[in-house]
């Protein structure tokens, strides 16, 4: 009697670039209710960060798991995060605390992004706080195999495309696309 070992699901890799757009719309939509926040002083704004946690926390944790794995953003460009167990993706959605783990390192990283941007007027070197989310999700470039960002291999996590979501990718190509043809007449 032999064990045979059934082969693994394949899953679509997510684009980086759809990847950065979702992070970005769910950047966006959390800084700029943050930004409400802000008392237009120099510096770090305590109230305005501790909004922007609580908000990250709630578009990318509790939205992703009560929505199959899916943000605004990762719903916006038809992405999901799945579990991965032992190099090999599984299908289903990631549990509560690895989800917890896995955007409090890319939370940080955003966090620094908006510091940045709330200082970059009154101090330019303030641009370098977005090295710690380009280190993070840099890593993708360079992992051919799985795409995981630093934040994924540590929370065991792995972005597919879903076939379930609204396409806004799809659907800026296609206006571009037309006015392009427009433009040319």
């Amino acid at each position: 009697m032999t064990i045979e070992r059934v082969p693994q699901k394949h899953y679509p890799k997510a684009e980086i670039s759809r990847r950065a757009m979702a992070l970005g719309l769910d950047f966006i939509v959390v800084w700029l209710v943050s930004a409400f926040f802000n008392s237009n002083q120099a510096g770090i704004q305590f109230l305005q960060i501790f909004v922007f946690i609580s908000g990250w926390l709630i578009v990318r944790v509790l939205v992703a798991y009560n929505n199959q794995g899916q943000s605004l953003g990762r719903w916006a460009f038809d992405l999901k995060i799945l579990e991965v167990q032992n190099g090999e993706v599984i299908g289903r959605i990631p549990q509560l605390l690895a989800l917890l783990q896995r955007e409090a390192i890319i939370g940080f990283g955003a966090i620094l992004v908006s510091i940045a941007l709330g200082n970059l007027r009154a101090n330019p070197t303030a641009i370098l706080l977005v090295i710690p989310l380009a280190i993070d999700c840099g890593a993708a470039l360079s992992d051919t195999q799985m795409r995981q960002a630093l934040h994924d291999r540590y929370a065991k996590t792995f972005m597919v495309s879903s076939r379930r979501g609204y396409s806004l990718d799809i659907k800026i190509k296609r206006i571009v696309g037309t006015l392009r043809r427009n433009v040319r007449r």
